[in-house]
């Protein structure tokens, strides 16, 4: 999620409106809106100094907001409750070990997260037994899904193709 988006959630998560929230750091009564907006949508971006006091204002650590880097422990767990945020991942425990788990409440983000962790799960499954190599299971991990063989995706046909073969079906009849 980009420093905009997380910007968004975040005063959307505080009830605040892009005015109050442009107001409290510092920009005009008359163009906070605006520029509020300008940086949600990404046309800005925000320095350090105004990223820091949008994280203060909206009672958050820096890092929240910005576009965490997933080579860092910190980043790494940013990006881990964006995920909570936005897809419902979930950390709990069992069997005595902490895991990851996905909020069934969450219909469609669900069972679209299940979907593609459970081709994740076959593939990881099938070079613990020793059925692939572990260059099959990255070339699998980095061509995702393009070597997604549960066939789980279908590509939409483009709607100048759904056109003409409905268009074809008509003069069929």
């Amino acid at each position: 999620m980009a420093i905009g988006e997380r910007i968004r959630f975040l005063r959307n998560l505080r009830g605040m409106t892009q005015k109050y929230l442009g107001m409290t750091v510092g920009f005009p009564e008359k163009t906070a809106d605006v520029r509020m907006a300008q940086y949600e949508s990404g046309t800005r971006t925000p320095k350090a100094d105004l990223t820091s006091a949008l994280a203060h204002t909206l009672d958050v650590s820096p890092q929240a907001l910005d576009v965490p880097d997933i080579d860092s422990d910190i980043g790494l767990m940013h990006t881990l409750f964006a995920l909570e945020d936005l897809r419902g991942l979930k950390v709990s425990e069992a069997d005595g070990e902490i895991c990851l788990r996905l909020d069934k409440s969450r219909g469609r983000t669900y069972d679209d997260m299940m979907k593609m962790l459970t081709a994740w799960r076959e593939q990881a499954a099938k070079l613990e037994a020793g059925e692939i190599t572990k260059e099959e299971y990255d070339q699998w991990r980095y061509h995702y899904p393009e070597f997604d063989t549960t066939q789980r995706w279908a590509k939409v046909p483009s709607q100048a193709l759904g056109d003409m073969l409905i268009e074809g079906l008509k003069s069929d009849k």
